[in-house]
Parts: structure tokens; sequence; C-alpha cells
């Protein structure tokens, strides 16, 4: 596992694995760790993850687990047996499930990170009210993230929006991982509650997963030394 504490995780979305490959190699992991999901890690499996793993890089297995107790725990378990620096479920499964999932890794000894989703980056108000949420995106979030925490679990995935307010309310040893940031002047894509770098670890965020302004640059480690020097300056 990478020694140093990068703050930066790349969103590794890629439809192949060549492409991906050929960004690793333009990347350091002594900046950065990556982010895989749901479309890497189904078309490629755990194979995969053993390449990025052995070039040195941490891994947070974003696959989002939502199911049955049991079936969940039994998904982290065999997350943590891959290597994988951090992985996540989704905080509105329940306590029920959340607490199975942490007794599962913990009675490994050493064991991965375990964090919750709250509510998806690209959900509005309007949005949530249509699924049957009640509340602003926030009201949620705070819910959900004070549920992940009573549950055990080491943190939560979050809009740099809610990390001042969930810093406050849930201390300092509390991860928030925040996607939805973007570099001053970059596209938001299909995010609709973002901030820059500086502004989402000045509210209080942990780590900052960042796609496309890496992923899709024409220096990618050019672009990954600039995001990094403008947090490191905070």
């Amino acid at each position: 596992m990478n020694t140093a504490d990068p703050k930066i995780i790349v969103a590794l979305d890629f439809p192949a694995e060549a492409p991906a490959l050929t960004l690793l190699e333009r990347l350091d992991p002594a900046l950065c760790r990556l982010k895989i999901g749901k479309e890497m890690f189904t078309r490629l499996g755990p194979r995969f993850v053993d390449q990025v793993i052995v070039r040195g890089f941490d891994v947070f297995l974003d696959l989002k687990y939502h199911d049955i107790p049991n079936t969940v725990a039994a998904a982290c378990d065999a997350a943590a047996d891959l290597g994988v620096w951090m992985m996540n479920l989704h905080a509105s499964g329940g306590r029920r499930m959340m607490e199975t999932a942490m007794e599962r890794l913990a009675a490994r000894g050493e064991r991965p990170l375990l964090i919750a989703v709250t509510i998806l980056t690209s959900l509005g108000e309007a949005e949530l009210h249509e699924i049957g949420f009640s509340g602003t995106p926030e009201d949620n979030v705070r819910r959900l993230a004070s549920l992940a925490q009573g549950c055990g679990l080491d943190g939560v995935v979050c809009s740099p929006r809610e990390a001042a307010t969930l810093r406050a309310e849930r201390g300092e040893d509390f991860l928030l991982v925040t996607p939805g940031v973007r570099p001053a002047g970059a596209a938001l894509n299909d995010q609709t509650r973002v901030m820059t770098p500086a502004e989402a670890m000045l509210a209080g965020a942990s780590h900052l997963v960042v796609g496309r302004p890496i992923t899709a640059a024409d220096d990618p480690l050019a672009a990954l030394r600039a995001i990094d020097a403008e947090i490191a300056a905070v």
C-alpha cells in the first residue's frame, strides 16, 4: 500500500483497459489514489484491480453496495481480499446493513476503510422529491452521515457543498470524500453541486475525487500536480 497520503483520488472511468493503463503510466502514485467504479470493474473485474495495485496505487473501489445485510457484508469481505484501500456502500441501505458490513471487516483485523454514499452529487432537490425524499439535499446528507457515523463507518461520500456542515457536526476524524470537484473554469459535466479543489479542502474535505479535469487533460500529470499544489497551499 502507498505510504504517502495523497488527497486526490483520480476517477479511473474508461470503457476499456488500454487507455486506463496508459493513464497510469502518466500519473504518480505519490500524488494520487485511484477510484475504480462500476463500469471498469464490470468490464475488467478483480484482475484489473490487481494491475492498478501492483503499480503502486491505492484503490478506492467505488461499487456503492446496497443490498440485504449479509450480501453486502460478504461483498465487502471479498473486496477486502483484493487489497483495496477503501470501499463504499449506500447509507440508505440502513443501520443493520452498515453495521453488519463493519462487523465483517473489523473481524479481519487490518481492514480497508469503509465509507457511505449519502446523496449522489448529480441529484438536485427536485429529483430527490421525485424519488420520495423530503427536504433538501443537505438535510438528507446530514441525516445519513449521522447514521453512518453511528454505525461505525469511517466516513461518507458527500458534495463539497455539505463538507463544512458535516465537518462541524461529525468531527475531525470522520472522512469526507468529495466528488463534484472542478478546477476553476472546468466544465461541470453531470455534476450540479461543485467547488474548486481549494474551496473543498477549506470546507473540510478529507479527499477529493477528480475525474475528467485530470483524465482528459493533454498532460494528466501536469493537471494532477496543479491541483495538488492548489490544495497544498490551503
